[in-house]
This record gives C-alpha cells, structure tokens and sequence, in this order.
C-alpha cells in the first residue's frame, strides 16, 4: 500500500493557513476550526491545529455554548494534543468573548418586559454548570442601573441574602428590582425555596419603597416569568 504523505499547516497554501488567510481576507473568513487552531498553534502527531480543533468542536455538537462549558481537565484528558496552555488560553478566549457580549447589554437598557431582562442575563448564565444569583437595579423609568452577583452556589442551590440586595439597591437609589437566578438540571420550574426567596424579598423591599418586579428562572433559552405567570 502507498504511504499517504499528509501536508502539515505550514505546506499549506498560504491562503489557507489560518494565520495567514486572517491577515490576507480578515477574521470574519475564517471558520469556528480555524479561528480554534490559531489559539492552539499546533495539534498533535496525527493532526494538524485545524483538525484537531474540528474534532473539538465536534466533541461540543459545534456549539460554541457547549464548548465554554470544557473546563481546563476536559480538555487536557480527552484530546490528545491539548495541554494545559493551550486549554486555559481556549477558556480565556471564550471568557473574553461572553464578556464582551455581556458587557454594554445592561448599559442603561429600559426594561418592558420579562424578556427585556432575561436578553440581559442569559449571557451572564450562558456558560455555568453551578447556580448563581443576580439582581438588576432599575431606576424609576425601569432602565437599568447595573446587574449585581447576589451569590454563587453549586450545582442544585444557592443561599441568597436579601439584605445585601436591598443595601446595594439603597446605595445605587434603585427603586425597582429583578431577581433571576438559573437551574443548571434544566428545569426551570421554581421550587418551594424559589417561592420563599422571592416572597421574602418583595416584602422586605416594599418596606423600602422599593418594588420587586420580577424573578426569573434560566434554563439555556428557556425562563420562567414570576410576574408573568401572576406568582407575585
């Protein structure tokens, strides 16, 4: 049988090479593959950075969301050719990216709805495999005043505090709030403690003259709407 000589990146045709194909048609030409193999530089002894890269993004289901939930030991003992550097430099990129989608998206955005809120938080939940809290302060015209952690939890619960909710309310002059926390099993169905915590703090927060407009749930694309299915 022939041997099949494989071409490495550098042979090539330089229009071809990740690196060089940015420069000469811009990033935007470059495929999810591509843009994955100029963060790792090289694949392995059996494959190149793009291959290598493809078989990555296949392990994900192609989905960019999937793929930010690898963490650095996925990674590391499920390929061949990935090391720590080339896995914490994967996560970084991605980070940066939900960073940058979340960043600007509350910026003084005037919420009318629950969905107003949930485009908000869905890119702060996005990429978690553990529960977290947030709240967003609102001015009296319901624009947004910033979003704040309120805690962080594991993988089936968090404690929430309402008296950090309310101190940073009073200190931002919020007079509306919208509590939202996420459910990494998938259903987004509150349970007894859900109901409890968002009971609590509309009562606390009436005290201060401040109003809880609303509590959702996250569930990737899917939420539940506290105030739109009547439980406040």
């Amino acid at each position: 049988m022939a041997e099949t000589n494989k071409l490495t990146i550098k042979e090539w045709a330089e229009e071809d090479r990740p690196r060089e194909k940015m420069l000469m048609k811009g990033v935007s030409a470059l495929s999810d593959a591509e843009l994955l193999a100029i963060l790792f530089r090289s694949g392995n002894s059996n494959e190149t950075a793009v291959e290598l890269s493809r078989r990555v993004l296949q392990k994900a289901d192609n989905d960019l969301n999937k793929l930010a939930r690898f963490t650095v030991h996925d990674l590391v003992n499920d390929f061949r050719g990935i090391g720590e550097t080339k896995a914490v430099t994967l996560i970084a990129a991605l980070e940066l990216g939900r960073r940058r989608k979340e960043s600007g998206v509350a910026e003084r955005k005037k919420i009318t709805s629950s969905h107003d809120a949930f485009e908000i938080f869905s890119p702060i939940f996005a990429d978690l495999s553990h529960e977290e809290t947030w709240a967003l302060l609102l001015d009296r015209s319901n624009s947004v005043i910033s979003p704040i952690q309120v805690s962080k939890g594991g993988i089936t619960g968090t404690v929430v505090d309402v008296r950090l909710i309310l101190r940073e309310a009073i200190n931002r002059y919020a007079t509306g709030i919208i509590l939202a926390h996420n459910h990494p099993s998938g259903n987004n169905k509150p349970s007894q403690q859900d109901i409890q915590i968002t009971r609590k703090l509309k009562d606390a927060a009436q005290v201060m003259d401040i109003v809880l407009l609303d509590h959702l749930i996250l569930c990737a694309q899917s939420y539940y709407s506290f105030a739109d299915e009547g439980s406040l």
